[in-house]
């Protein structure tokens, strides 16, 4: 080597991370393919996207159906009555008034995105007054949707202290059912009526101590009478039974000898006749059965001779 001539640097050798390798190729791919062998730039590819699979999209089910609601108020005629305060005193209004409402609709409807097969009632008002009967239920003159439920404060004040929760309780929830039952146009016999109202009643576990099963000459003598047979049918035919009944009286005028039979396909004096052989027979009791049964044998013979 001479004087003048300079030192040649001697080569570096670099060695890349795979890693770095990769990425430096793949930027080289992508420098490559934006610019096309004659020269022209074309587009570079979009990066690859993630496919969204359809079962992680969240989808909103769809709300369950509920129960109509209603306005609830309190009149109370007379704050000094001594009704008045036993009322107040046993009973948490706001909440005794909902939950008789929410007893009665649970027990027979099922409900649906219109609930349209439920009566439209808008209010309940429920009027606390000294009265010559126990209670009763009614519709408002200028419109029926707004019901009213009138309780007898005398009654209340003469409840004994050990019953006083569950009747005041009990009448609210009988007298409740007239306001969201259907009555065929008015043509139900009112022992019908009466009896799915003491059925809801006793489903509710309000039915009082003197309540019992008990043999009776028709079916429709309505209250306890006929809610034990009404009972008994739910027993016999499956849970809602009684709410089927009722709903067959929503748009149609009440014919006995269909009615039953659509519903269960026998008539009703079959289905009673059917409920009274469940019940204990008292002494003497058996005697006036047989009887029966024999003058109901005679005049049916009679009927085929003529």
């Amino acid at each position: 080597m001479t004087a003048d001539q300079s030192p040649r640097p001697l080569p570096i050798l670099l060695v890349m991370s795979p890693a770095a390798q990769t990425t430096t190729a793949t930027n080289s791919s992508i420098a490559t393919s934006t610019t096309a062998k004659d020269g022209e730039p074309t587009p570079s590819p979009l990066p690859p996207q993630a496919s969204l699979k359809s079962s992680s999209i969240a989808t909103r089910p769809h709300p369950k159906p509920g129960y109509p609601t209603c306005k609830l108020r309190i009149e109370c005629h007379d704050l000094y009555h001594d009704g008045a305060e036993v009322f107040f005193f046993n009973s948490k209004v706001s909440c005794d008034l909902s939950a008789a409402v929410t007893t009665v609709l649970s027990t027979l409807y099922t409900p649906s995105q219109s609930n349209s097969h439920i009566p439209p009632v808008r209010s309940v008002t429920l009027v606390l007054e000294e009265m010559g009967i126990l209670a009763y239920t009614t519709g408002m003159e200028l419109d029926n949707d707004h019901k009213e439920i009138h309780f007898s404060l005398g009654y209340i004040s003469k409840i004994p202290i050990a019953r006083r929760v569950d009747e005041i309780q009990g009448v609210l929830v009988h007298e409740m059912v007239h306001c969201w039952q259907w009555n065929a146009y008015g043509t139900a016999p009112g022992g019908l009526i009466e009896g799915i109202a003491d059925f809801v009643r006793l489903k509710a576990g309000l039915s009082p101590p003197h309540w019992k099963k008990e043999r009776r000459e028709k079916w429709d003598q309505g209250y306890q009478h006929t809610g034990f047979f009404l009972d008994w049918i739910e027993t016999q035919y499956g849970d809602g039974s009684v709410g089927r009944v009722n709903e067959a009286l929503m748009n149609k005028r009440y014919d006995e000898d269909v009615f039953w039979v659509r519903l269960f396909g026998k008539g009703v004096q079959e289905l009673w006749s059917e409920y009274c052989k469940t019940l204990p027979v008292k002494e003497g009791e058996e005697a006036v059965m047989v009887e029966k049964e024999e003058r109901k044998a005679t005049d049916e013979l009679e009927k085929v001779l003529e």
